[in-house]
């Protein structure tokens, strides 16, 4: 059974999906003109709500929404990912991250702006919203919605959930000394608290946690580079050179050839930032706006984040310290690195770090759960996954989750498919909605005049 999930993982994260996600990524910048580059300012101040209107639909604000969002991609693939892209496919892997995430801010542009377009708000204001609507209402193929809600809601149990949880507890009972099963006791409490509330809690909690983590993270990262600021011209160039040339062997690293840092390097990135997975739209899709264009600028800047800051702060530590030659790999050499570069509380920094991002994780993944149920069976049964959501938590904080992990990879995987074949046939719509926002002055700035 392992070896049929593990080939099937292989497939399902396998060239073909690869280059579906990127492909459609290129696609769809072409398609909107660069828009990452050309609208990115303006993105910014949307998230500090300038053009914000009270009386507009949704149950949370921009800066909410990619908060949410955040918390849901910056995760263990920011820290385990990124030692992993890099053991694997050597520091050229970083590049083809940054690649990743400069095509993927356009497929986030493209599915958020869909997941809005198309939401459906209830009586009582509350918002549902996310590819399984889009797939419906716009593409008119519910069963593919059906596939992507059934994904979703499998996913959410375990990258969502077990895995988050388990990552959680390890560092804890590493560092810390507290046993598994009381970690996973205590954030099962802990999201129980917050989900509870939905997404307006959500936002309201992901608004100050997601922040608070990043810049934790940033400048712990920040002191290890700074701390060998003489290598950081040498350490680019590695970087660049090496992602058109392959990695030698040196010290326990076995070397790499470029089609391994390609392929490292853009799966670990399409895993941390969930570009195209379809994941995102559904809390973007509860965001206080009716303008689809706004949101989809806002949900582009998830992949900068997450990939392109905070996945770059770990490569550069990996780098800089020599400590991608160790042999080690995944969150193990990210915590070497650490340690390397800050004796004795680098690998605090790294324990804490996993702790907040795989936290913040499991409350968002939450919220696309109960979502994908509700699609599925209706809103009787999103108290009932709730629970079950958080009684899952201590179980994956205590067990081995070898299996769990290759489950929930494959189906996070399979969600991909059928929102990337709802954001190319739909992208005719994806054209005219931006072309018809940025057509009108009033539109793009409505109180320019204050």
């Amino acid at each position: 059974m392992n070896d049929l999930l593990n080939n099937l993982n292989s497939w399902a994260w396998g060239p073909v999906t690869i280059i579906l996600l990127v492909g459609t990524g290129i696609f769809l910048t072409f398609l909107v003109g660069g828009i990452q580059v050309r609208w990115f300012i303006y993105a910014f101040r949307l998230i500090m709500g300038k053009f914000d209107n009270p009386d507009d639909q949704g149950e949370i604000t921009h800066f909410q929404a990619l908060s949410s969002a955040l918390s849901a991609t910056i995760g263990t693939g920011n820290i385990a990912g990124v030692g992993t892209a890099i053991a694997l496919g050597g520091p050229g892997a970083l590049f083809w991250m940054w690649v990743t995430a400069f095509f993927g801010m356009a497929l986030k542009y493209g599915e958020c702006l869909l997941s809005l377009k198309y939401r459906e708000i209830h009586p009582d204001k509350s918002v549902s919203a996310g590819p399984m609507y889009y797939l419906e209402k716009g593409l008119g193929q519910k069963w593919l919605g059906l596939l992507f809600a059934f994904f979703a809601a499998v996913a959410s149990f375990g990258i969502g959930n077990m895995v988050q949880a388990n990552s959680v507890a390890e560092p804890v009972a590493t560092y810390f000394g507290v046993p598994k099963i009381v970690t996973g006791i205590i954030i099962g409490l802990l999201v129980f608290a917050v989900i509870i509330g939905g997404i307006k809690r959500i936002g309201q909690v992901a608004s100050k946690l997601v922040p608070i983590m990043s810049v934790f993270y940033i400048v712990g990262s920040l002191a290890v580079i700074l701390m060998n600021f003489s290598g950081i011209p040498a350490a680019f160039m590695m970087i660049f050179k090496d992602a058109f040339t392959g990695t030698a062997a040196t010290g326990g690293f076995a070397g790499a050839a470029v089609l391994q840092a390609i392929r490292f390097g853009v799966a670990r990135g399409v895993f941390s930032n969930e570009a195209g997975l379809g994941s995102a739209p559904i809390a973007h899709g509860a965001a206080q706006t009716n303008e689809p264009v706004r949101e989809g600028l806002v949900a582009m800047l998830g992949p900068f984040i997450d990939t392109i800051v905070i996945c770059s702060m770990t490569g550069l530590v990996i780098i800089l310290t020599g400590a991608y030659t160790s042999g080690m790999t995944g969150a193990g050499l990210t915590a070497e690195a650490f340690n390397m570069g800050l004796p004795v509380i680098g690998g605090y920094i790294v324990a804490i770090g996993i702790m907040f991002f795989a936290f913040s994780t499991a409350i968002s993944w939450s919220y696309y759960g109960d979502r994908a149920v509700e699609y599925l069976f209706g809103p009787r049964l999103i108290l009932p996954y709730r629970i079950l959501y958080c009684i899952l938590l201590p179980v994956g904080a205590s067990i081995q989750l070898s299996l769990v992990w290759t489950i929930s990879d494959i189906t996070n995987a399979l969600m991909a498919w059928p929102n990337l074949i709802g954001l190319i046939f739909l992208s005719p719509v994806i054209l005219k909605t931006t072309r018809e926002y940025f057509s009108d002055p009033k539109r793009v700035y409505p109180f320019k005049s204050s």
